[in-house]
């Protein structure tokens, strides 16, 4: 006997087979009313968006990217607007600088043709800093320091002729880049120096600070050709006060800061630099309570107001000196005293505008963000964009 649904003579009509007919028809209607729509929409036109000129308060954060650190990153953002606009790769352990003209950004980085293996490559990149175009690259020999972002690991010289790039393997040297004829030139030995400093005073020379606590000048020719090195007498003790390798500059003259709160100038004007001696920033309240300075770019000065503004923390101990900042204390360098003290920010790098109006900009290591603080309203935040970074602690602004 048939099932009661059945047609005699028939076979039973599976479920759903009516349904498996409708889907193709369906479909076709769908499809052909989504052709109908793409027809009546304009095709869509890439466009590139021009920047705004660059003023004082563009800001470039390094991003080494630690999950990921063949893909680093130098963000660009408006500081006034706190506004993203753009990135520029800088691939693995990458260093930028601006040029003295602040038309052109340098990234040095290392790349690998299969990202963490294959052949070395060393190269400048260079960047338009109107646009943030690239333009073109020089290759060096691939011995880059390979490190975090600090000031000091490239440096530009002051006619904008020579790049200076710190090398390691571990052996420390420098190579010097010849930017107007594009090519690397020369490679000076510097046993037992880090960091490049290159000032107005000579295009043909610059210095590196030692690990005895002196400075080792080094004079090239035109060329970029090295013809000589000079030590200088001691700066600091390593042992007693280590200095931070970042420093700040007004003029010709130097400024750095001690692991145990003590400013340190060096006058490079000369052949052979010249220090001051250092003097504290801490109080003997300050030191009882255990404030110390932390961070990696962790202060910055106003050559026009004569201020000196530094991340500190309490509670200080051994190997805390890169601790995020508890406050920040500004320091008159006339007076060599501290005249205010503001919350910190959990900053790990600061920067600030020359203008008659500065803004202090400062990287929040919570989160990975960028504030914007007055200097005259002692250091009120103003703006702040946060998310911007994964993993910076440099920023610096277009001046």
């Amino acid at each position: 006997m048939n099932d009661a649904s059945s047609t005699p003579g028939r076979a039973p009509r599976a479920a759903g087979s009516r349904s498996r007919r409708l889907i193709p028809l369906l479909l076709a209607a769908v499809l052909g009313a989504g052709a109908a729509v793409a027809e009546d929409l304009p095709p869509e036109t890439l466009t590139v968006a021009p920047l705004a000129p660059a003023d004082e308060n563009r800001l470039y954060i390094s991003d080494v990217a630690f999950r990921h650190m063949v893909d680093g990153r130098l963000h660009v953002v408006d500081g006034r607007k706190m506004k993203y606009l753009g990135l520029l790769p800088t691939g693995f352990g990458g260093q930028s600088v601006l040029s003295p003209d602040k038309r052109s950004i340098y990234v040095v980085s290392t790349y690998y043709p299969r990202l963490t293996r294959g052949e070395r490559t060393d190269v400048v990149s260079i960047y338009d800093a109107d646009t943030l175009a690239y333009r073109s690259e020089i290759v060096i020999p691939p011995r880059h320091a390979q490190s975090l972002n600090y000031r000091g690991i490239i440096t530009v010289s002051a006619d904008g002729r020579f790049l200076y790039v710190q090398n390691a393997t571990p052996a420390t040297s420098v190579s010097i880049v010849d930017l107007q004829a594009g090519k690397f030139v020369a490679e000076t030995q510097t046993p037992g120096c880090w960091g490049i400093f290159a000032t107005a005073a000579s295009s043909q020379r610059f210095r590196t600070l030692c690990s005895d606590g002196a400075m080792l000048t080094v004079a090239h020719d035109a060329q970029g050709q090295p013809t000589g090195q000079k030590r200088s007498a001691r700066m600091f003790d390593p042992d007693a006060d280590p200095v931070f390798l970042h420093s700040e500059r007004i003029g010709d003259t130097l400024y750095f800061v001690s692991f145990n709160g003590n400013v340190y100038t060096a006058d490079l004007s000369a052949e052979t630099p010249a220090f001051s001696k250092p003097w504290p920033i801490l109080s003997a309240a300050d030191a009882k309570g255990g404030w110390k300075p932390g961070g990696y770019q962790l202060f910055t000065l106003h050559a026009g107001t004569q201020r000196l503004y530094v991340g500190m923390h309490p509670r200080s101990r051994e190997g805390s000196h890169k601790t995020p900042a508890a406050e920040i204390w500004t320091i008159d360098l006339a007076q060599h005293k501290r005249v205010a003290r503001a919350p910190g920010q959990n900053a790990l790098a600061l920067t600030i505008t020359q203008g008659s109006q500065p803004v202090l900009y400062a990287l929040d290591a919570a989160k990975s963000g960028v504030v914007a603080l007055d200097p005259a309203r002692n250091l009120k935040q103003v703006a702040r964009l946060d998310n911007v970074s994964e993993n910076s602690v440099q920023v610096e602004a277009h001046q």
